[in-house]
């Protein structure tokens, strides 16, 4: 008899009990010897169903708990111990997965991931790593990356510089000071868009062995810092940076020469406020850089020392000299490059480029990011301009020689 069963019949008997019980009472409401042993006798039997009920319901419980597993199954992936190593966002592995099938198929297959990323310009932000490996490839290509102060910023951002300096002056014992008002000047870096654009053929987007992300971080990185680097040293500051050598806003012209003799080189370093010179150097374009190798000084000794040691940049009057493509072939800058400031705002973007290269086999991808930069100190940097041709073999130092 199973639980339904016994709950069943200790049900009735209960009924059968209290009806009998109020059947057979006399007038003072108690009950007879022969019908009190009745009575007992059908309690007996519920007390005895209660405790069969009990003994079977204990019995399925203990039942039940036997077929419970004893280990409860892993349903999450493995985490790690340390909760602030999971990485989430942009840095998850997750969101770099879906990136790397976005590009695969053209931005066609977008996963749940990505929209956490999502532009407001169109496009997705990119993945941190691919961020980082991408600003290590501008600041492989783009001297002034290296040079400049870069600063991250996520809106505007208003840099206060002192307008006047701090004069001392000599008193008498007891006269009173006097106290100067010091004035600040205050320049702000934007943000200005750049879109670089690559393509890659079809075969080699859908060939799983093709390493298309390494080939996009860096074709990308290289378009990006030649568009910098032109805008850092030559932009007039207009929906682009303020470059090193613009006519307004980029460094001090301090001489200008038909062309380039030891001495202009002398007077261009001296040019520079000794506190700057500690940490200055030279920016000259290649082609100004070959014919200035053969200047010498007074003693006959070349002004051009090429480094003997990886890594180290070549020497021009005892200085560090670094050359760019992009610097212009009539100009040469001396100065603390730090003073120029480059702003980048938030994270950088990659979106389709849609149409362009449609039925020629090519996919096309643009990279998207937003950044300033200007020169805070004109005096930092100075410059020396060229009118005419660049002088070769240089001639020996001074004017005179």
């Amino acid at each position: 008899m199973n639980i339904n069963e016994l709950l069943d019949k200790r049900g009735k008997l209960w009924e059968q009990t209290k009806e009998f019980v109020n059947s057979h009472q006399n007038e003072d409401g108690c009950l007879s010897a022969e019908d009190d042993a009745t009575y007992n006798k059908m309690e007996q039997d519920i007390q005895n169903l209660t405790k069969e009920i009990e003994r079977q319901q204990h019995l399925a419980d203990i039942e039940n708990q036997m077929q419970k597993p004893v280990n409860t199954p892993i349903k999450a992936k493995p985490s790690s111990v340390n909760d602030e190593d999971v990485k989430t966002g942009r840095a998850s592995d997750a969101y770099k997965k879906g990136m790397l099938l976005a590009l695969r198929t053209n931005f066609r297959q977008i996963t749940n991931e990505l929209s956490e990323g999502i532009d407001s310009n169109g496009g997705y932000l990119v993945p941190e790593e691919y961020d980082s490996r991408l600003i290590d490839v501008l600041t492989e290509e783009n001297i002034m990356r290296n040079l400049a102060t870069v600063i991250t910023t996520s809106g505007e951002h208003k840099i206060n510089i002192a307008a006047t300096k701090p004069a001392a002056a000599w008193i008498e014992e007891g006269q009173a000071l006097t106290f100067g008002d010091a004035t600040f000047d205050q320049t702000t870096l934007d943000a200005h868009k750049l879109h670089v654009a690559i393509k890659v053929t079809e075969e080699l987007l859908y060939d799983n062995a093709f390493k298309l992300e390494s080939y996009i971080i860096t074709q990308f990185g290289k378009a990006l810092a030649n568009a910098e680097e032109d805008a850092f040293l030559n932009g007039d500051g207009v929906h682009k940076p303020l470059g090193l050598f613009a006519a307004t806003g980029g460094g001090t012209v301090a001489n200008s020469v038909t062309s380039i003799k030891s001495d202009d080189v002398i007077d261009l370093v001296y040019a520079l406020k000794r506190p700057y010179r500690k940490a200055a150097s030279f920016i000259l374009n290649d082609k100004t850089l070959a014919s200035i190798r053969m200047l010498k000084d007074n003693n006959g000794a070349y002004l051009w020392q090429p480094s003997y040691q990886s890594g180290e940049p070549d020497k021009l009057a005892g200085y560090s000299l670094h050359t760019s493509a992009f610097a212009p072939q009539d100009a040469v800058a001396f100065g603390d490059y730090s003073y120029y400031n480059i702003g980048d705002r938030g994270t950088r973007s990659f979106a389709e480029l849609r149409e362009l290269f449609a039925g020629n086999g090519m996919v096309g991808y643009v990279a998207k990011e937003r950044v300033d930069g200007k020169l805070l100190l004109p005096e930092a940097v100075q410059i020396m301009k060229i009118t005419g041709k660049s002088g070769g073999s240089g001639s020996s130092s001074s004017s005179g020689s």
